[in-house]
């Protein structure tokens, strides 16, 4: 009963008031039919509390959503299962699923009536705008009398989460760069033994077989070299994501970033339907293997969490690629950059791996006056002839451009963006 009062409504509450009033004012008028008027409105209430204050409603509840993983503007169904496992019929039932901001208002449903071992089944659905991931719950039902004059809540503890990732674009079929093609395909191959005379070796480890030392890498290198295990040939690639807050422009879903992540989401999953063996590094210091039979899963779950960081530096970026390097492909994300930053990253050129770069001219996510977009456009011009330079294939990327149409230059190479940056060169060293 205590717990009831507790929960009366501003309803049950005026009834009391009310109710007090009469009876004051019958007291001082002497009107014993305004005293049973007060007697009518105090019992309300109070009946309504004791009657929820001592309903126990054995619920169980049940969410599923379809589905857990929904790209950024999609939407994704949510299904409550309440069961009433007590044998006594509930009253009114208000349901209200607690959700982020970033999914919509919360949705509340009535369920006038539920059976002894009852269950019924509502349903509703969420989007969301932005990438990340989002808990959905608990479940609030808050219970009443048929009055409305009295009503208790009772939460579920159990929350289920909602993952919010970035677009993939479907890109057309494309011949790949690579520096070995066995088997005159698209594919980038890397084999792991080359011949005798030039044989992948690594340090002799307890256990080795003393049959596999190699004595010509022992003698050149001073310590007991032993031939690795011949390797199938594979397909190998690397999606290099730059997060550095300063080389994007731009705010919200239709930011330089935002762009970059969902070009990495595209670009990730087609490599892996081309059967290439796939790593994602970004700057966030995510370094994932998309080895396992939900790799598409485990890539695309890591983007949807991926955000600009302001600590984060280009050398951090390259050390964390060149860890595990081994050649292959590189397909980098990349923000604005300096010159100095460009020439960082010719070392990924390590091992002979070809590197392709989306270089997004992040000034035109901005309205910038025209000597300011001058000298962006130089600085950009300058930071892809030093990638090229280096051996990088270098795409440029302007607000609005569509990865699938960008996507065929990656086996085109970069000719058109060679001679752009070639003549600002000619045109510079003339100046000097």
């Amino acid at each position: 009963m205590r717990e009831g009062m507790r929960g009366l409504t501003t309803r049950g509450r005026s009834f009391l008031a009310a109710a007090i009033a009469a009876a004051v004012s019958a007291a001082i008028l002497g009107e014993k039919d305004l005293l049973r008027v007060a007697v009518l409105l105090a019992v309300l209430p109070l009946l309504a509390a004791a009657y929820v204050g001592r309903s126990r409603y054995k619920l169980a509840c049940n969410r599923s959503l379809e589905p857990h993983r929904t790209p950024v503007g999609a939407s994704s169904r949510v299904v409550l299962r309440l069961q009433n496992m007590s044998r006594l019929p509930t009253g009114t039932l208000l349901l209200e699923d607690r959700l982020p901001y970033a999914l919509g208002s919360r949705p509340r449903v009535v369920l006038e009536r539920l059976g002894a071992q009852q269950a019924s089944s509502v349903a509703y659905t969420v989007r969301a705008d932005v990438r990340g991931r989002y808990e959905v719950g608990p479940l609030v039902v808050r219970m009443t009398d048929p009055f409305g004059l009295c009503e208790l809540s009772r939460a579920f503890p159990s929350t289920d989460r909602l993952t919010v990732i970035p677009q993939v674009t479907p890109l057309p079929s494309a011949r790949l760069p690579g520096e070995y093609a066995g088997s005159g395909d698209s594919r980038a191959r890397s084999v792991a033994v080359h011949g005798e005379d030039d044989a992948a070796t690594r340090e002799y480890r307890m256990g080795d077989d003393l049959r596999r030392v190699h004595w010509k890498s022992t003698a050149r290198t001073g310590e007991l070299m032993v031939r690795r295990e011949e390797q199938p040939w594979e397909s190998r690639a690397t999606v290099v994501l730059d997060t550095r807050a300063y080389g994007h422009r731009g705010e919200g879903p239709t930011a330089s970033f935002e762009w970059a992540v969902s070009a990495a989401a595209s670009v990730a999953v087609h490599l892996r339907q081309a059967g290439y063996k796939l790593r994602l590094v970004t700057g966030a210091g995510v370094d994932v293997n998309a080895d396992a039979g939900d790799g598409d899963g485990l890539i695309l779950d890591h983007l949807a969490e991926v955000r600009p960081d302001k600590r984060i530096e280009l050398s951090t970026l390259v050390q964390q690629v060149r860890q595990r390097a081994d050649g292959g492909l590189i397909i980098a994300l990349l923000g604005s950059l300096s010159t100095a930053e460009a020439e960082l990253l010719a070392g990924l050129r390590a091992n002979n791996a070809t590197c392709v770069a989306f270089l997004l001219e992040s000034s035109t996510w901005l309205n910038l006056p025209t000597k300011a977009r001058a000298e962006a456009d130089r600085a950009h011009d300058a930071a892809a002839l030093a990638l090229l330079q280096s051996g990088w294939r270098v795409i440029g990327v302007e607000h609005g451009a569509r990865l699938a149409g960008l996507w065929p230059q990656v086996g085109r190479g970069s000719q058109g963006f060679a001679l752009r940056a070639a003549m600002a060169e000619t045109v510079a060293g003339g100046r000097r």
